[in-house]
């Protein structure tokens, strides 16, 4: 079936809202969010992404319903790596937990936007040129087993990013904290706040992030709009995830693993369908079989580190 362009009007005018809300309604003073809240409103954000993929089975059937669940899976499960990125972020700037929330809120606006360039890009060249399935397949390999042997860095640094030291070059910048603002104005000169660089460097980690997504979810569908929409409601749901994790970030020592795993396979995959199958045909590796192996690799990881966490404490 055709996607039809009030889907389209519809699903933004729902971000719009539910973003409007967010911001002005539910979030509109500055407050710790806690984990209780956290886990209730990531339980709200999941509830609405099956709602919608209930609505993508009816209207659109059943094969587009498991693209987009499948497609979401891979997004959620990638996020939560950049959730170790963001509080490393949060700490490095010194930003209190209370104004946490409004820098993620605007870190998602330029996550929508940049999504939707990085989406349409893909599809537009895998539609141009075949072969680029191979270059993206080959690329998820890579980096699968990049972050496989990727010793973690605690000392995390983002005035080494090129952009930010760019940036501080060519725009005043104060280490003026006292007021949550991205922007100052002192003697009749407008300076950037920490709170605008911690911004910055969340965008800069987020298109970092979304190279290996994207690919990732064009091994599932190239539909613009399943793609699209599975990679926004992972992203929607994502500071709420955030705040619910940040307490037990040390339970997940065994995920990047299971990334690791996830990111190797989805290129494979890409890879010997793109060889093995037929145009019209089914592919070798089903989504069907993609979803049971991001589930089987996700939930492995936490158990794992669950018990060994446990195992842990119990001998100190």
């Amino acid at each position: 079936m055709e996607i039809r362009i009030s889907f389209w009007v519809g699903f933004i005018a729902f971000v719009m809202v539910m973003l409007c809300l967010d911001l002005f309604v539910f979030h509109k003073h500055n407050n710790v969010v806690k984990i209780k809240e956290a886990l209730l409103w990531s339980l709200f954000w999941i509830l609405l992404a099956v709602a919608f993929n209930a609505g993508v089975y009816f209207f659109l059937g059943k094969i587009k319903a498991l693209e987009f669940l499948t497609g979401y899976l891979i997004e959620e499960s990638l996020s939560v790596d950049n959730l170790f990125v963001f509080i490393l972020i949060f700490g490095f700037f010194k930003i209190e937990p209370k104004y946490q929330h409004k820098i993620l809120f605007w870190g998602i606006i330029g996550a929508i936007i940049m999504r939707a360039v990085f989406i349409f890009a893909g599809v537009a060249l895998i539609q141009q040129f075949n072969w680029i399935m191979y270059v993206f397949g080959a690329f998820l390999v890579y980096t699968g087993i990049k972050l496989l042997f990727e010793k973690e860095d605690t000392e995390y640094n983002p005035n080494r990013n090129f952009f930010i030291r760019w940036f501080k070059k060519v725009f005043p910048v104060t280490n003026d904290m006292s007021k949550p603002h991205f922007f100052v104005r002192t003697n009749k000169i407008l300076y950037a706040t920490p709170f605008f660089i911690a911004l910055l460097v969340i965008e800069a980690s987020d298109l970092i992030f979304a190279v290996d997504s994207i690919p990732a979810v064009l091994s599932v569908s190239k539909d613009v709009f399943i793609v699209y929409t599975s990679n926004i409601f992972a992203i929607l749901g994502l500071r709420s995830l955030y705040f619910a994790l940040h307490g037990i970030m040390s339970y997940f020592h065994y995920l990047k693993y299971a990334l690791s795993g996830i990111l190797t396979f989805i290129g494979v995959k890409m890879c010997v369908n793109e060889f093995m199958s037929k145009p019209g045909e089914q592919a070798l590796i089903s989504n069907f079989a993609s979803l049971g192996v991001i589930v089987s690799l996700l939930t492995v990881s936490i158990v794992l580190s669950i018990i060994v966490k446990k195992h842990t404490a119990s001998h100190r």
